[in-house]
């Protein structure tokens, strides 16, 4: 009997460099708290333009530091988009303020500028827009919403580690006072697990490097006194969200190959848009003029008045088939907790749309071409 073969929507990619990588971490004197994180760190600002960048456990860790660095806190509102991970909206909830929503762009899915103006009150502190499967939001039009009403930007670039918008690398911060990357293994550059956060302001960077690490320094010229060698001192209420070496050597490696696998995601997406784009059960998300995509995801839309199915049917088909998918995301406001603070369906009707359509197909590096056309075959004879 043939075996069939599994696809999930997302996959590292490791090869010999990264494995020799990680050994000779493994063979070092430093296995966590030693010179490859702060190589990583360099290697981000490098390759984003960035002045600074702190790495961390996760992204959600990233996006916690992030609040407590901006001083959010109880009364405050911050506001994002329903269609991310949950995560986007927690880390409001971590610091005590209210997490908000602005509806998306039914065509990218993506925050729309003009929703976030609409919610903005005088209790709002922050804007989180999310660079939706690796296509950043319109940043531009983000940008003069939040100097308009004096307001702080965290872009959660999650899925756009290697993306552009208007010449610029994701991550410069060139329209916000920080971005935060997670480094899954599902995502286009993994450490296993990791995150980090670029910024361009040193006050913020300082900030988020003691709150990374208990709020401790050893630093002489932070110290209020000084015993001796051995002395440190807590100087904020922080956490252990630091990154192993371990990790950091992954992630050097896998920068290296950041460029490489960003084509590899393009030609694939294009690949998928080739196939689907006269069949009109099928649509799918489009890229800004203003966007240069390290694509994270490739969001296939279902035309439900064509197809005589359900979604779930459709689902559960397409893992007898091999296809491991997943739906990105069931929207934020739904989700039980969040109706208990006042959410309901109804409320950002494009997000809702959007979930009822949506099913992610696999994008990763190391699907080939006979792959894609296995994938798409599948698709269409079990989408009818």
């Amino acid at each position: 009997m043939k075996l069939t073969k599994k696809y999930s929507y997302g996959k590292q990619y490791i090869d010999c460099c990264d494995i020799w990588a990680v050994l000779k971490t493994l063979k070092s004197n430093f296995l966590t708290q030693g010179p490859k994180v702060s190589e990583f760190e360099k290697a981000i600002c490098d390759y984003t333009g960035a002045k600074y960048t702190v790495a961390v456990a996760n992204g959600t860790a990233a996006l916690h530091l992030a609040m407590l660095a901006l001083n959010i806190k109880s009364g405050d509102e911050v506001i994002t988009s329903p269609i991310t991970f949950l995560a986007s909206a927690n880390c409001a909830l971590y610091v005590g303020a209210n997490p908000k929503f602005a509806d998306i762009d039914p065509e990218t899915a993506c925050i729309l500028a003009s929703e976030i103006e609409k919610k903005i009150t005088e209790n709002t502190k922050v804007l989180i827009p999310v660079h939706f499967a690796g296509q950043s939001s319109d940043m531009e039009k983000i940008k003069q919403i939040a100097d308009k009403n004096n307001l702080f930007i965290v872009e959660d670039a999650a899925h756009a580690i290697g993306s552009e918008y208007k010449g610029s690398k994701v991550g410069s911060c060139k329209y916000s006072d920080m971005t935060i990357f997670s480094f899954h293994p599902v995502k286009s550059l993994t450490t296993g697990e990791g995150g980090a956060i670029t910024t361009n302001n040193k006050e913020i960077y300082e900030k988020l490097l003691l709150l990374r690490s208990h709020g401790m320094t050893k630093n002489p010229s932070m110290l209020n006194k000084n015993d001796g060698p051995w002395y440190y001192e807590m100087h904020e209420y922080g956490y252990n969200y630091r990154l192993t070496d371990i990790q950091a050597a992954l992630g050097v490696t896998q920068l290296k190959k950041l460029d490489r696998f960003s084509k590899r995601r393009r030609e694939i997406v294009e690949f998928y848009k080739k196939e689907f784009v006269n069949d009109q059960r099928f649509n799918f998300l489009v890229e800004r003029d203003y966007s240069k995509a390290c694509f994270h995801l490739f969001p296939l839309l279902i035309n439900f008045d064509l197809v005589k199915q359900s979604k779930k049917e459709i689902f559960v088909k397409l893992q007898e088939k091999g296809l491991n998918l997943q739906v990105h995301y069931v929207p934020v406001h739904l989700q039980p907790f969040y109706q208990t603070l006042g959410f309901k369906e109804g409320d950002f009707p494009n997000s809702e749309k959007y979930y009822k359509q949506t099913l992610s197909l696999p994008l990763y590096y190391g699907l080939t071409d006979c792959d894609l056309k296995h994938i798409i075959s599948v698709v269409k004879d079990i989408i009818r």
